[in-house]
């Protein structure tokens, strides 16, 4: 295993600086159910209590047990990382290891908070680190200034709970998936493009509980091709309510797999629904099989580069059996008019849902991202697609692709 450049930040004193909480202890009255399960905690302290007080009030303070005790690993640290780091630290996680092997530039500046002026030159994971420590001094901060896509060994990534690389190129997200897949270990790439943006989970076997009001009785069963239920409690609360608690399985694939799956059986054949699917859809899996072959990051360098990808689109586009009339030329040139760039707004609520998605699968509460989410940020879309090599293959469309293809990009 290649050694790696490591370091940690000095961890200041326990603080209640981050705004979370007044600092006291929630009173009995106020607190509930959370007052009478402080004697159980053995890890979790009433400080830490008190300041995570609102979390762990909406998911339980077996959650936050869990959380404040995860160790995660962020590969690159762009916009992006730096919304889903924000999101992670204030959620109270043990540790964050940051890891980037580029030098912070002047595009840098635009969107990302944690680096300034001063930093132009340094490298990004070690510019950040100070500014993500002061956002929570119960955390601990580390940095990694390697470069991690080129790590090959999987027990390099056994000691984190949750891997996160964001904004690297397709090759550099499978390979780490894979090191993730062979170490047992959950996945999120995420990614974003001015106004556009994506999270793709891999988490290989995940199981979440469901905690709702009982109105009839939940089978043992495949919900989906991925989900299942596997088992379910009952409590009945003060009030008299019925409470189930469901507990279910979902199974993921790989991001090198899922980039050339089918669409999902529920939407295979079903012309309305077809329509409705977003040739964003069509246009990341091109870029990632335009990045995959080699071809670079930038396919506008040339005419005869746009007319390759263009073509590459439409067979894409095919493949998923999508109506023709919903891959316009319009769209494409926006999509890769807005290729590498970076918008807050948009890493602002990629970020936030990254990090909430992270924090429920920790927690093991609520259904996570099964398996792509993307994001328009032109029309405010956020679909997700479950894209398994499991699904069988779908039947040819009825609605022939015509051979002049009517997308032209000049």
């Amino acid at each position: 295993m290649a050694q790696q450049a490591t370091s940690s930040l000095p961890i200041a004193p326990s603080t209640n600086g981050n705004g979370d909480s007044n600092g006291t202890f929630p009173a009995p009255d106020a607190a509930g159910e959370l007052v009478a399960s402080i004697a159980q905690a053995e890890t979790v302290s009433a400080d830490e209590i008190a300041l995570y007080d609102r979390q762990i009030r909406l998911w339980g303070l077996e959650a936050q047990n869990r959380i404040r005790n995860a160790n995660i690993l962020l590969v690159s640290i762009k916009a992006l990382a730096n919304e889903i780091a924000k999101n992670l630290v204030l959620a109270g996680i043990s540790s964050i290891t940051l890891a980037d092997h580029e030098v912070v530039t002047e595009e840098d500046l635009g969107a990302q908070f944690f680096v300034s002026e001063a930093d132009v030159g340094k490298n990004r994971a070690q510019a950040a680190a100070p500014e993500v420590q002061k956002l929570n001094p119960r955390v601990k901060v580390n940095v990694i200034t390697s470069n991690v896509s080129k790590q090959q060994d999987p027990a390099f990534f056994r000691p984190f709970d949750m891997v996160v690389a964001t904004d690297i190129d397709f090759i550099a997200f499978a390979d780490i998936n894979s090191c993730c897949r062979l170490a047992g270990r959950p996945f999120y790439a995420g990614g974003s493009h001015g106004m556009y943006g994506f999270i793709f989970a891999d988490l290989g076997q995940h199981d979440f509980v469901i905690e709702r009001e009982q109105s009839r009785k939940t089978e043992l069963k495949a919900e989906t091709t991925t989900r299942s239920v596997i088992d379910v409690t009952l409590k009945k609360e003060a009030s008299g309510k019925n409470i189930e608690l469901v507990t279910k399985r979902e199974l993921y694939s790989p991001i090198l797999l899922s980039n050339s799956s089918p669409l999902a059986p529920e939407l295979q054949g079903n012309k309305r629904k077809l329509k409705k699917v977003h040739p964003l859809l069509t246009c990341m899996r091109t870029f990632w099989e335009w990045q995959r072959q080699g071809n670079g990051n930038d396919p506008t360098r040339s005419q005869a580069e746009l007319a390759a990808f263009t073509a590459s689109a439409l067979d894409r586009h095919k493949e998923l059996t999508l109506p023709p009339e919903t891959l316009t030329a319009d769209f494409l040139k926006s999509f890769l008019g807005n290729l590498h760039s970076e918008i807050a707004p948009v890493t602002a609520y990629l970020g936030g849902q990254l990090a909430q998605d992270v924090i429920n699968v920790l927690g093991k509460r609520e259904q996570p991202i099964q398996n792509l989410m993307l994001f328009d940020g032109e029309d405010g879309a956020g679909p997700v697609y479950a894209l398994h090599p499991i699904f069988v293959n779908p039947v040819p469309h009825t609605v022939p692709i015509p051979v002049e293809a009517p997308v032209v990009l000049v």
